[in-house]
Parts: C-alpha cells; structure tokens; sequence
C-alpha cells in the first residue's frame, strides 16, 4: 500500500472511496490522520469526546466483514452531535450532570454503520441544542473553522467545524431551528435538513419534540444525498417517524426570491448585503422562471416559535432536569428554557399558536409547489466576543432567516454562495416542501455547477464538481460494448461533445454507487455529478445474468421514468472503459427527464424475452436484495 504523503484538507467520501477501492489507503490510516488533527484542534473545543483509537477501533475491526463495493460508507468517518446516542460513549448533551450512557445507537447512527461508516467522536453543542451561536456550552466555545474570533454558530457547532477542520467526512447535527444550516453557512459547508420525520430520532434527546430532525454537514451535495439516502426511511419505533421518499433530483418550476428587501445585522452587514445581492444576480441567472414573492408569512411564521409555546415544549421534556440542577445550566441557557414555564403559555394560547401555523403551512403550500424558495442562510456574524455582550439578541438575529423552516414543515439545504468578507463564508438556504426534497437536490446541484461551491475553486476532490454540461452526452445503463445497434453512436461522437476533457456517463445498474462496478468507474478517474431520470417512456428489465444486469428499453408508447446516476469520467478513459462492458446492452440516445437527451446504455429488443420487467421499482436501487 502506497502512504499518503500530503493529505488533503477536505476530506470527501469520493476521494476516500477512490483511495479504498483502489488499494491505496485503508481505514486505519485515516484514523490515524483524524486523531492527529483533533489533536492539533484541540484549542478549538470542536469534540466533547474527541477520536480516540480505543473507541473506534471495534469499528474498524467490524469493516473486514463488510464488502466495500456493497456499502456505500464503508471506511467514511463522521462525527456525532453529543445529543444523539452512540453505544459505548456517554451522552451529554453539553451537560456533565445530564450524561448517561445509551444501551443503543441512535436509530440514524445505527443505519450509518450497517453501511460502512465509522463514528470517531461526540462533537460540541449549544447546551441541550439551544442556540444558535456555538458558545452555550461548559466545553468551551467552538471556534469558527476559518476565523477563531468569529461564532462558529450553532446549536450543531462541533459537528459543523469538524467536518470544516478534515476531522470527519460527514458528521450529524440536529435541527430545531436553524442548528443544521447556520453553522453550515459560518464554516463553508452544505447542511441538509430533510423533512420532518424523513430520518428517525429514536436516540436524540429532544429540543422540541414535534420539530426536531438530524441533519448532515458535509464539504459537497453529494456526500450529504448519500448520506440521506442510507438515512432514511421508515421507523416504526419512533413515534414522529413518517415514510417520507425523496425522487430523483429534478429541477424546479421556479425559484422564489423575497420581494422585499432584506434586513442584515452585526459587523459585516454590508458585506453580506452585497453577497446576497450577488447570489440573487447568480439565482436569476441559472435558467429557470424566477417569481419575487412576500415572505412575510416565513417572518411571521418564526416568530412563533420562540415567541410562542413551543418553548413550553423544551420545557416539558426537560422540567424535571432544569428544576433539580439548576447550577449545571448554563445561566443563559436556564433563563430560556424556564420561559417554558411562564403564564402566558396556555392550553388556548398553544391552540391559538397551532391554528396560525396551519394557515401559514397552508400559504406555504400554496406558494411553494413546484418550487423553490431561496434565502440567505444568516444575514450576519458576530464575534465571540459580541456574542457574550448580547447573547440573546445576536441569537436571536442568527434565526432570522431559519426559524421557520420545520414550523412549515419543509424541507432545506443550506449550500456555499461565496464569501462575505475574506475568511467568512456566506451561504444561501433552498425551501422546498416535505415531499419536494428532490427540488432541493436538483437546484442546488444546478446552483453548484455554477461555480458557487469553494470544492470548485480550490479542487478539494469533492464529489459532483464536473461541469453541469447541459448538453454533455451520457451512458446510461449497467453497462454495455460500443456499437451495439439500436441508434448507436461511437466513442468519437461522445469524445466530440465532451466538456473540459470530461464526459458525462449516465449508469442506472452495477456501477452506481455502493455498487460492484463502482469500482470501475473510480479507477478509469469517474467522479459522481448528480442524480437523474429518464423520460417516462422507458422499462427496466433485469437481465439473468450473473450478477443481473439492467437493460434499458425505450417505448413507442407507455413506459416509466427510470432513476439514473450521472457521473463525469476523462475522456482518454471512455474508450477503455467501453470495452469492459459485454452485450446485449450498447450506446444509443436516451431521452432526460429534464428534456435533455444523451448518448447512453440500450438494450437490444431480443434480450428482453427472458428478462423480467422490474419498472415498476423506479431504478435498479429500488430492486429487492435476491
């Protein structure tokens, strides 16, 4: 095995996955690399358990039972939010007297490592997930990741610098209000925050029960969509887990701007005045419908939930804790959530609470479908230092543009848009509704492609930083041999339409992701773009061989929409890697949802006699394991 002799910064699962699959690293060196950083961090008060070799290596022991190409995060480490259980480390929540140790993992940390992952750490929170900031915590202040004097932001602060420090390549966070994306945006990363319910919270101790959702920090889209997707799903033992399945990335109908101008806050309020203005000029120019709308029901909606009684719902789940230890809150913390307890929050103020919200939820629905909302994720930062000299109030301003998100019940992704000022990254938040999450990927990836994301100015090796290419050519399919009839079309014409030496490969089978042939993709240099679907006038077919490949047949008429991956690989490989793919499957045109069409995988009309048609799954991932 060849030793890595200069690490990068960013630590990405395509990078990682290409070292693994191709022999050039192993896990325990990664850990290796990990803890030594931490340790280099350690001023920066990123872990409350920080990675050690004792806790982790029975996870790196359990990986040699586990194939790579099967597990989409085999070997990926991620970092947990001390206020989601991991068996064997004690839960504190930011409070030493709170701690306990969880029988279990987390449902989410349990389904992460089935599929390969390595926990490494608990990072740093708000104390019991209340701020906004990343200073609430007897742990010491998590400092920003670019600029140590500024917030890191919060609640989810450690997880967010971890991941920003190349501690982890993905880590969990949760999100009431904001803790999923304000700190994503103070630190130049996505945050995404799915729907209410989509991942489960068995295993987290609450904020407010009926808002709370774990979200993912990671350097690039991709990475946090693969994360969601061995995330999510379905748990019958927690009682706010819903089925809530997210499509195949599409475009929306429009994106929605605020009408009204914006109101920014703290030392660099022009300068993120003028970042927001140039991400609006970059929103408008990415080729779809773009409406101005009145945001007022986004403001009115927040308000609420601080303002309202849903801080009685904090208070209800940790009453009993705060009245018998008070002196082990943290002051600040303690005034919020005994204000859980005041008068005012009633039985009819709770019901006259609930019913505001149901209207503005209807508005929301209203204006929202088929689309997308885009927003500054903060509106300003704020020095540690001011923090502590108006700690409610810069809180409350690093809410502005968050708080409404789960009281509507949508869905959000928080992604880089450029820099303030030098060293303070500003990003933009996408809205969409609970079941238009696949809005959310595809507008951000449409946004990214654009240049906005840091992965593509500094060649960090993320995942999905191929050019968008809109009329970039494809291959879709499990594979198959140049030249096969059906409108075939030559290597040449695919080299001819290439952007910037690359070639968009479309594959729908065995080398997607977590997939035996990813491995085949990695090694010829292919990196993941994006996630697609064909027209809806196609069949998916599993053709018996060994393993089963897909074949893609288009419809004169009928047929369904098929999921695909959309991947970038060097054109000097296409030809080398054509050759690998056996018939009955061969290139031709295949028709794109989005009404591109490209050259990809077909399958010939004869092999699918004796195939059995599986259409009706959506794409190969949906098959049932045989």
């Amino acid at each position: 095995m060849t030793a890595i002799t200069e690490w990068p910064a960013k630590l990405t699962a395509g990078w990682l996955r290409g070292q693994y699959l191709s022999g050039l690293l192993d896990p325990e060196a990664v850990i290796r690399e990990i803890i030594r950083r931490a340790v280099r961090d350690k001023d920066m008060n990123i872990w409350i358990e920080p990675p050690a070799e004792a806790q982790i290596t029975p996870f790196l022991a359990a990986l040699k039972e586990l194939n790579p190409q099967e597990h989409p995060l085999w070997g990926i480490p991620f970092a947990v939010k001390d206020n989601i259980d991991v068996k064997g480390l004690p839960t504190t929540a930011a409070c030493p007297e709170f701690a306990y140790q969880p029988e279990a993992d987390a449902a989410v940390v349990e389904r992460l490592v089935a599929a390969g992952a390595i926990p490494v750490g608990k990072s740093n929170l708000d104390q019991f997930a209340t701020g906004l900031v990343g200073v609430r915590s007897p742990y010491g202040e998590t400092h920003n990741a670019l600029r140590p004097e500024y917030i890191s932001g919060g609640s989810s602060a450690g997880s967010a610098v971890a991941v920003a420090r190349g501690q982890a390549v993905f880590s969990l966070g949760t999100d009431t209000a904001g803790s999923g994306r304000v700190p994503a945006a103070l630190n130049g990363l996505v945050g995404y925050k799915p729907s209410l319910g989509a991942w489960p919270v068995r295993g987290v101790v609450p904020a407010c029960a009926s808002l709370d959702c774990v979200t993912v920090f990671a350097h690039n889209l991709e990475d946090a969509l693969t994360v969601d997707r061995v995330a999510r799903g379905f748990d019958e033992a927690d009682p706010w887990s819903r089925c809530v399945k997210r499509e195949a990335a599409a475009l929306p109908g429009k994106l929605l701007l605020p009408q009204a101008p914006l109101d920014f806050y703290g030392l660099h309020a022009d300068e993120y005045r003028r970042a927001w203005e140039r991400a609006e000029a970059a929103v408008q120019e990415l080729g779809l419908p773009v409406e101005r709308v009145d945001c007022t029901l986004f403001s009115e909606a927040a308000a609420i939930l601080y303002e309202g009684p849903w801080v009685a719902e904090r208070w209800a789940d940790l009453a009993g804790f705060v009245e018998t230890h008070r002196e082990a809150v943290l002051p600040v913390t303690e005034s919020i959530l005994s204000s859980g307890a005041a008068e005012r929050h009633t039985a009819s103020s709770l019901f006259q609470a609930m019913h505001r919200r149901q209207r503005y939820k209807r508005e929301a629905e209203l204006l929202l479908r088929d689309a997308v909302l885009v927003l500054p994720t903060c509106g300003g930062t704020w020095t540690r230092e001011q923090v502590a000299a108006n700690p409610v109030g810069a809180n409350s301003d690093m809410g502005r543009y968050t708080n409404h998100c789960n009281l509507l019940d949508l869905s959000a992704v928080a992604i880089p848009a450029g820099e303030a000022a030098e060293g303070l990254p500003f990003g933009i938040t996408l809205f969409a509704l609970a079941d238009s999450e696949h809005l959310l990927a595809g507008a951000g990836e449409r946004f990214l492609a654009e240049g906005h994301s840091p992965e593509r100015k500094d060649g960090g090796g993320a995942i999905g930083d191929g050019d968008a290419g809109g009329g970039g050519v494809g291959v879709a399919g499990g594979g198959s041999t140049a030249g096969a009839s059906g409108g075939a079309v030559g290597v040449g014409a695919a080299a001819e339409l290439s952007v910037s030496g690359m070639v968009t490969l479309a594959v729908c089978g065995l080398h997607m992701r977590g997939f035996p042939l990813e491995k085949q993709m990695l090694e010829h240099g292919a990196r993941f773009w994006q996630e697609a679907r064909t027209a809806p006038c196609y069949e998916l077919v599993k053709l018996p061989t060994v393993p089963a490949k897909p074949g893609l047949l288009r419809q004169a008429a009928g047929g369904n929409a098929v999921e695909l991956e959309l991947w970038q690989m060097p054109v000097e490989s296409l030809g080398a890697f054509a050759s690998l793919i056996p018939a009955p499957l061969g290139l031709g045109r295949v028709a794109l949802a989005d009404g591109r069409e490209v050259t990809g995988f077909i399958c010939e009309g004869y092999a699918a006699a004796g195939a059995e048609n599986v259409t009706a799954y959506g794409g190969w991932r949906y098959l049932p394991a045989d």
